[in-house]
């Protein structure tokens, strides 16, 4: 059947993060009488790098995630809790689990990325993610388990020392206080291999004053419930895994089959599909061969934008522009009440870092009245 949530002159999104979000707020901005269906399956969208102050308790969970029925009653956005699992881009139609089969004018495709272990052996039945609300509620009750053993050479093992590494990294040495070793293990040479050097010095500095043993060079060979072994053949003991090693695209099923770049969806400059003149692609299940932006929230939230552009302009009977990636700076969480940030002419760590860091991610919360109530329990609270 058709849902009566859509129409052929809709712009449909599949997949509510900060792509996904962030399109349908530009859509329904530049376009305000145009129907703007979101598919995502979450009750609610989650602000991931907040994620770590979520698990210390510095923020609450309403903060982070709000929920999508919430959000979208401020905006003329409809939001279908459902799955998609299949799209017919010749019939320019989509089908859902619940059985719906949803029609559209133009598409946009955010369905984001998922962990990719690498076909190590081990990792997928041994390891948590750092993703989701549930992988906060299950290491926030590993703390606590850890807390009151007080158990000798206890340790937990974070692979990966990317930014989702390092900063879990930080505010776990600071929950744990003693009570377990911090190992962050990491295939390369150095943390942060992409990250400004300042960054990556204070960083460095941190994980240092927080007593984490940082292992380089090291190359996971299997994943066991209590140990991890390396291909050198050393091994280290842990009451706990989380892999932050790497994620893949995740492409949804699309007839015809796109194009695909390094196991993305294959974009142009201005976010279509190679070979399509109504379907996009943003996020992390996206590139562009030609000029690949890091994937990361930055990137997405731009895109989300960038998108709200080039619908308009394609419904005015324009081409859309070229989309181009303004680098803002990174910020890094290191531990509770300490941050680095560089970007736009500013270098600073510290806690006036850290309040920033906090302050800047609050103001881009999706939906004004939620950012406003979460701002406002900030300043409160201090």
């Amino acid at each position: 059947m058709t849902s009566p949530t859509s129409s052929a002159d809709a712009v449909v999104i599949v997949g509510g993060g900060f792509g996904g979000w962030f399109a349908a707020l530009a859509i329904q901005k530049r376009l305000p009488h145009c129907r703007v269906v979101l598919i995502e399956p979450r009750r609610e969208f989650l602000f991931q790098p907040l994620l770590y102050e979520l698990l210390s308790h510095e923020l609450q969970e309403w903060e982070v995630a709000p929920q999508y029925n919430e959000l979208v009653s401020h905006h003329g956005i409809c939001w279908l809790q459902d799955e998609v699992i299949s799209i017919d881009r010749s019939n320019h139609s989509l089908q859902t689990r619940s059985g719906d089969c949803i029609p559209w004018r133009q598409l946009v495709l955010a369905t984001g990325s998922q962990p990719n272990d690498f076909g190590i052996p081990g990792v997928k039945e041994h390891s948590r993610g750092f993703r989701n609300l549930s992988d906060v509620r299950e290491l926030r009750q590993r703390i606590q388990d850890l807390l009151h053993q007080r158990r000798a050479n206890a340790a937990l093992a974070i692979v990966g020392a990317g930014p989702t590494g390092v900063e879990l990294s930080c505010k776990l040495a600071d929950l744990l206080n003693g009570s377990a070793r911090i190992h962050l293990i990491e295939k390369g040479d150095s943390i942060l291999p992409n990250s400004s050097a300042f960054n990556r010095e204070r960083a460095t500095a941190a994980l240092e004053r927080k007593d984490v043993c940082l292992h380089l060079n090291a190359n996971v060979a299997r994943v066991e419930a209590d140990r991890v072994v390396f291909a050198e053949g050393e091994e280290i003991e842990h009451q706990g895994l989380i892999w932050t090693a790497g994620s893949q695209a995740k492409v949804p099923s699309v007839q015809p089959l796109p194009q695909l770049h390094r196991g993305h969806l294959a974009v142009r400059a201005d976010l279509r599909l190679q070979d399509s003149f109504d379907v996009f692609a943003i996020g992390d299940t996206a590139m562009n061969g030609e000029d690949p932006a890091p994937a990361n929230a930055q990137v997405a939230m731009q895109q989300g934008e960038a998108v709200g552009d080039a619908i308009a302009a394609l419904r005015a009977g324009e081409e859309p522009q070229t989309f181009e990636f303004k680098d803002r700076g990174e910020m890094l969480s290191l531990g509770i009440g300490d941050a680095t940030l560089t970007g736009l002419g500013i270098t600073l760590a510290g806690p006036l870092a850290f309040q920033l860091r906090r302050a800047a991610y609050l103001t881009r919360m999706p939906g004004l009245s939620v950012g406003v109530r979460s701002a406002g329990a900030w300043l409160l609270n201090r």
